[in-house]
């Protein structure tokens, strides 16, 4: 698994041990801690799944994310995995920021 080449690509903090020790999850980024899964083909999100990420992160008061890398080699997709509220939290934020008269 790449946890480190994909922590270094968006400038995470990468946890010793992936998570196995006092800090929980493989890495904090901004105000989220992330859990990598990478996988050649699919990947199955399911409540149990969702709820450790979340458990690891509020462990730290901190936001949960899944960043999940599907495929091989060069041919990678990369979704991150965010809960809705935070997702419009964003986006309103970002929409304070800019010219509303724009869009």
């Amino acid at each position: 698994m790449s946890e480190r080449s994909e922590s270094k690509r968006m400038g995470a903090k990468q946890h010793k041990n992936s998570g196995r020790n006092n800090t929980k999850g493989d890495a904090s980024w901004n105000n989220f801690v992330i859990d990598f899964k990478e996988c050649s083909k699919s990947f199955t999100l399911n409540q149990d799944v969702w709820a450790k990420a979340t458990t690891d992160a509020l462990k730290k008061s901190m936001d949960p994310a899944l960043v999940i890398v599907l495929g091989e080699g060069t041919q990678k997709v990369r979704l991150a995995i965010i809960e809705l509220d935070m997702l419009e939290q964003l986006i309103e934020e970002n929409n304070n920021g800019t010219n509303k008269d724009n869009t």
